[in-house]
C-alpha cells in the first residue's frame, strides 16, 4: 500500500500543474504523448474552440501511453488509483465539461461529463460506437493512427451530440463519418464472426460423418 500511495501523491502536484498551463493556453488536449497525430490535434482544437464559443461547454482530451502503474498496482488498488487520477485532472477543469481519457498500457478508457451533460451524453454510446471500435480493430494500421481516428472520432460525436440537443450546428463538424467508421467495423467483426461459426459448424459435421 506505501508504495501505492507513493504513486499517488509522487504524480499530484506536477499533474496539477502541467494541467493547468494547458487550461490556460485554451488546449483542449491535456495530453497526447505523442500519440495523436498533429492534424488530427488541429481539427480536435478547432472543434473544441467552437464548441466552447457555441455550445457553451469545454470539451477535454487527456491521452497517456501508461500511467506508470506497472504490474505491481492491480485489481482494486489499480481501480482507485485511475478514479483518483482522472479525479485530479476534473478538479482543475471548467464547467461544464467533457472529459475523455485513455491510457495505453492500462487499456483505459473513460468519459467524464458534468453534472449537467449527464441527460445528454451517453458514455457507452460514444466509447462503444466511436472509441473502442477503432482502438480495437485488428488491423495493419499503427497504434499511433489508431489513437489519432479514435480520439478524433470520439471528440467530434461529443461535439456533435450536444449541439444536436441545443439544435446547433458546428462548421466543424466531420459529420456522419465518425459513426459510418464504425459501423463499417463493427459489421466486418460481425461477418468474420459468423463466417467463423459457419466454418467451424462444417468442420464439425464433416468430422462426424467421416467417423461414421
Amino acid at each position: 500500500m506505501k508504495s501505492f500511495n507513493s504513486i499517488k501523491i509522487g504524480v499530484i502536484f506536477s499533474l496539477l500543474f502541467f494541467l493547468s498551463q494547458n487550461i490556460l493556453a485554451s488546449n483542449f488536449i491535456l495530453s497526447e504523448d505523442g500519440l495523436i497525430d498533429p492534424r488530427a490535434q488541429e481539427k480536435i482544437n478547432v472543434m473544441g474552440l467552437e464548441s466552447k464559443e457555441k455550445l457553451g461547454v469545454n470539451i477535454y482530451v487527456y491521452v497517456k501511453n501508461t500511467y506508470g502503474l506497472g504490474d505491481k498496482v492491480k485489481g482494486k488498488d489499480k481501480i482507485i488509483y485511475l478514479k483518483n487520477h482522472e479525479s485530479q485532472i476534473l478538479s482543475v477543469l471548467k464547467k461544464p465539461y467533457v472529459l475523455m481519457t485513455m491510457s495505453i498500457t492500462e487499456q483505459h478508457v473513460n468519459l467524464l461529463v458534468s453534472d449537467s451533460l449527464k441527460k445528454i451524453i451517453d458514455k457507452n454510446d460514444i466509447l462503444d460506437g466511436y472509441v473502442v471500435p477503432l482502438l480495437a480493430s485488428k488491423d495493419k494500421n499503427t497504434l499511433y493512427a489508431k489513437v489519432s481516428a479514435a480520439t478524433l472520432n470520439g471528440y467530434a460525436a461529443i461535439a456533435d451530440t450536444i449541439a444536436d440537443s441545443k439544435n446547433i450546428k458546428l462548421e466543424s463538424s466531420i459529420g456522419s463519418q465518425g459513426k459510418i467508421a464504425s459501423t463499417i467495423w463493427r459489421v466486418m467483426m460481425y461477418t468474420l464472426v459468423v463466417i467463423g461459426l459457419l466454418v467451424y459448424t462444417f468442420v464439425v459435421l464433416r468430422e462426424k460423418k467421416r467417423k461414421k
